[in-house]
């Protein structure tokens, strides 16, 4: 008679965990006036993503085509997959000592799982998110980007 009476209060306990779930779904569809959602593929042109919205990563370049990136590979180290592969060379400076800057800071988009690590342990913070999100390609080749443009230079006073 308890096993009964138990299996009868699990399913009056189940029926009344799903009504309440159901609230906010009911309310919604009992009031079909308010936005839920937003029109995707149509609201392309005004459509503002969060602040902390974490898209592909980017190398910012200033008007003189400069970027803050030393080479230093503290964002390879961390990359917790791979993503990230820095090329460097060594130059000569003014001074005639030997100084390495980068080659290329390639970026495979495709192997990213966003966690930001490359962000956030970037020294000169050189590298940021932007705020683009549609990445579907054909070519999976299309995928990996190199971040510093092509004729960059280190900005000045970046050490």
């Amino acid at each position: 008679m308890r096993s009964i009476i138990n299996y009868l209060k699990e399913i009056i306990l189940g029926v009344w965990s799903l009504l309440k779930g159901m609230k906010v779904t009911g309310s919604y569809f009992f009031r079909p006036g308010t936005i839920v959602t937003q029109k995707y593929p149509s609201n392309r042109k005004d459509l503002v993503m969060f602040e902390r919205f974490k898209g592909e990563v980017v190398m910012p370049h200033n008007e003189k085509n400069e970027h803050k990136c030393t080479g230093c590979g503290i964002c390879e180290l961390n990359c917790p997959n791979g993503t990230i592969e820095i090329i460097s060379k060594s130059i000569i400076t003014e001074d005639g000592k030997k100084k390495r800057a980068i080659d290329k800071h390639i970026y495979r988009l495709g192997m990213c799982t966003f966690c930001g690590l490359c962000v956030k342990t970037c020294p000169s913070n050189a590298l940021a998110f932007d705020q683009k999100f549609e990445h579907a390609v054909f070519n999976r080749a299309l995928l990996i980007k190199t971040l510093n443009k092509p004729g960059s230079q280190l900005m000045k006073g970046v050490e």
